[in-house]
């Protein structure tokens, strides 16, 4: 079995500052056995996203890739959140389950749908099979992702994860507008999503929408997207754990139908550059010097 994930370590001054790619792996197990075309289950990637962030370890970040594809396992997902509409008989596992709407929509930890319509299988699933996607590619990242954040926070007294995504063009329209194009509502850019306050810094959160917004592009938060587990799992801001979702409209980069970059594809990478060079200066500008009391 290939590799799962791959971590890039920082080049400079180490932070406590961690960014992941968990949805743009597109090493394909052999064992997927999928039914939909190829061309449909990387739409579901989060393409190039572990190339657009590549220059995090050049400012002190942790850079988590996953190689595995989200359609395989969702490792934004809960552990237990499970489709049984998907399984061959009754759970096996020695957990319960408890699918979400998630799941109900297709989209739980393990995929059902590739998009509504299309379903990724044409044959139910086994506990087994689910449990070994569990075991040899959920765990290993959930577990890579915690060493990072608690290793920060121990070093540091802090812990800043920066969680990144792409989102198709066509869901990333507000549910408040925020303006027109022409007569056609205007989407987002970039989406920053915190679950409304509760996994990082709102006055974080603030000032990089307004450093993002500097660079010419519409910055929503918490709207269309709040962020998942992976924020969620990984947060306290009162103890000094901060998370945050960062998805990036594909339109600015690539075109959604051929999965191909477009000729603005390396401005935005650079503009990226200067977003992941922002968080980091306002990550060392916050470190708190230990000192005894």
């Amino acid at each position: 079995m290939k590799s799962v994930l791959s971590i890039k370590k920082p080049k400079t001054n180490t932070l406590p500052l961690i960014f992941d790619s968990p949805h743009s792996g597109h090493h394909y197990p052999d064992d997927f056995d999928h039914i939909c075309d190829h061309l449909t289950l990387e739409r579901a990637e989060d393409k190039y996203v572990d190339d657009l962030f590549e220059s995090a370890p050049d400012h002190g970040a942790h850079l988590l890739l996953a190689h595995f594809p989200r359609s395989y396992i969702d490792v934004n997902r809960s552990h237990d959140d499970i489709d049984t509409e998907l399984l061959d008989g009754h759970w096996q596992g020695d957990f319960p389950i408890f699918p979400t709407n998630r799941s109900d929509a297709g989209i739980g930890l393990i995929r059902r749908l590739v998009k509504p319509g299309i379903p990724v299988y044409e044959r139910d699933l086994s506990s087994d099979e689910i449990i070994a996607r569990i075991e040899n590619y959920y765990r290993p990242y959930h577990n890579a992702l915690a060493d990072l954040i608690e290793g920060a926070h121990y070093n540091f007294g802090q812990a800043w994860h920066i969680n990144c995504h792409s989102m198709p063009s066509s869901s990333a329209y507000p549910k408040r507008p925020i303006g027109l194009i022409g007569n056609q509502p205007k989407p987002s850019d970039f989406v920053l999503g915190d679950r409304d306050g509760t996994t990082c810094d709102p006055a974080f959160t603030r000032v990089l929408r307004d450093f993002i917004k500097s660079l010419g592009y519409t910055v929503t938060i918490n709207d269309p997207f709040k962020g998942v587990e992976l924020v969620e799992k990984y947060s306290n801001p009162a103890r000094g754990y901060h998370s945050i979702q960062i998805e990036i409209n594909k339109a600015l980069y690539m075109n959604d139908d051929t999965n191909e970059k477009t000729a603005n594809y390396e401005v935005l990478k650079a503009h990226i550059g200067n977003i992941n060079a922002f968080i980091a200066e306002h990550i060392e500008s916050r470190l708190i010097p230990l000192a005894a009391d």
